[in-house]
């Protein structure tokens, strides 16, 4: 089939024409046009409008029994959706007098070709399409990064998920252009990280990053781990064992099964959930994966040959933070990807009590929550990926390992599923009862209840008020 026909058996496609006794002057273009010439279903749409944007998004919005609603009056650009999210049509006025003069103000060849809604051959003045064939990325003109800098990014991230490659002269100037990257929106950024990182092929994008030279001015906490040498339980240094957490992220993802055991199921239910900024539990452990080790640049000590990095977790911590506020992410994100980076160690200093008493299995899933299951599949990766000639990273190490983050994951899973144990004795209960004030000793007590209660040592309203008195005394 032809982009054409593609493009007019497409449901948002059928529905624009249907709202719109007179389609003149509204050009179908951007991702749609390109997907129905790579042969992908045409879900969500753009329309370049030469008219009335708003009067042409809320016709669409009836038509579909949908809302539409203005992204931006600067750039005279609308929505209509629908209720269930099963289309989106984004609609912004025409730059210029024709559509020729809108599709020279795009980005890249493959994004800078038309086609109009009601029917008609593709306007395609920058051989788009032929370089859709040879599978090429090629900016449009001399000034397309000059003219909007996050188009940078967009270029590994749109090469890595189509599969493209990157057109020589594209190259050299993203990278003439390289230092320009940081300067749009930190949300803008994030748009662009969010959809790379979660993207098809994460890794290829972040190679993409490095070779425009943009990692250092993006992401350059990450450009730092490059050259950190680590000790005997790593054979590379901090920026490629990052790299290999991260590839070994994609692995447990892809082969859930394996690590989870009879939670498989589970476990992929809960990546699917979005958790903050259009973002998915699966992309923030992604995310978690690149972020872990990112304070150990600063934490590096070494004596005798001995190599450290004490405290790179709490540092970690407060340099995602950092980043985060750099890239505006949310509260909920960001507290999300550093408690990742805060509880990354825990359970691997745990292995040694294995089989862990059930009281060690709720210290960890009470230090650990909300994040417990990301985590432990972090920490899977993690150990994975460690493959130096050091004790930690023998094959019995890594054995074990396995074993009790398949353990964990079930116990956290169920923890997320059932919370704690209800309270077996109300607080301002036992405070009448043991004659003691509200506070932190109080606080301590009811800690020590949950434990007790999750272990099985108290299952009685009784048995907890005298443990507390015993402690107590």
């Amino acid at each position: 089939m032809s982009v054409t026909e593609v493009l007019a058996a497409a449901p948002p496609v059928v529905l624009a024409r249907c709202a719109l006794a007179g389609p003149e002057g509204v050009w179908i273009v951007g991702g749609a046009v390109r997907d129905a010439a790579l042969g992908r279903d045409v879900v969500d749409l753009d329309l370049a409008v030469a008219g009335d944007v708003a009067a042409v998004a809320k016709a669409i919005a009836r038509e579909g029994k949908g809302h539409s609603f203005e992204l931006s009056a600067e750039f005279a650009t609308w929505r209509a959706t629908a209720p269930d999210g099963s289309w989106q049509i984004d609609l912004t006025a025409m730059r210029g007098e024709t559509i020729e003069a809108d599709l020279a103000e795009r980005d890249f060849t493959i994004g800078a070709v038309a086609v109009p809604l009601g029917g008609g051959e593709p306007v395609d003045p920058y051989g788009g399409l032929a370089d859709l064939d040879r599978r090429l990325l090629r900016v449009v003109g001399e000034r397309s990064f000059s003219a909007d800098p996050l188009r940078l990014l967009r270029a590994a991230r749109l090469a890595a998920a189509l599969e493209l490659e990157v057109d020589a002269g594209t190259v050299s100037l993203a990278r003439s252009e390289a230092p320009r990257a940081g300067e749009p929106a930190g949300e803008r950024q994030l748009v662009e990280l969010r959809q790379l990182i979660g993207g098809p092929d994460p890794l290829r994008g972040l190679r993409l990053l490095d070779e425009l030279g943009l990692t250092s001015v993006v992401l350059p906490e990450l450009e730092a781990l490059r050259g950190v040498e680590q000790g005997p339980n790593h054979h590379l240094d901090v920026h490629g064992h990052t790299i290999a957490v991260l590839e070994r992220t994609l692995e447990v993802e892809a082969e859930l099964e394996r690590f989870g055991g009879e939670r498989a199921a589970e476990l992929e239910s809960l990546l699917a959930e979005p958790l903050a900024d259009e973002i998915s539990r699966a992309t923030a452990l992604r995310f978690g994966a690149l972020l872990h080790d990112i304070g150990k640049p600063v934490t590096r000590t070494e004596k005798d040959g001995f190599v450290t990095f004490i405290g790179h977790d709490r540092e970690g911590a407060e340099i995602i933070g950092t980043i985060c506020g750099r890239l505006r992410a949310s509260r909920a994100l960001t507290r999300h990807l550093q408690d990742l980076t805060l509880h990354h160690l825990r359970l691997g200093f745990m292995i040694r009590e294995a089989p862990l008493p059930p009281r060690r299995v709720h210290d960890y899933l009470r230090a650990t929550e909300p994040v417990g299951v990301d985590v432990t599949l972090l920490t899977i990766a993690d150990r994975l990926s460690a493959r130096g000639s050091g004790r930690l990273a023998s094959e019995e190490a890594i054995e074990a390992h396995l074993a009790l983050a398949r353990e964990m994951l079930a116990a956290a899973l169920d923890w997320r599923r059932q919370g704690p144990p209800q309270p077996l004795v109300r607080g301002d209960e036992l405070a009448i009862e043991l004659k003691m004030p509200v506070g932190p000793e109080l606080g301590d007590l009811l800690a020590e209840l949950e434990a007790a209660q999750y272990a099985g040592d108290v299952s009685t309203w009784d048995e907890a008020v005298e443990h507390a008195r015993r402690l107590r005394r």
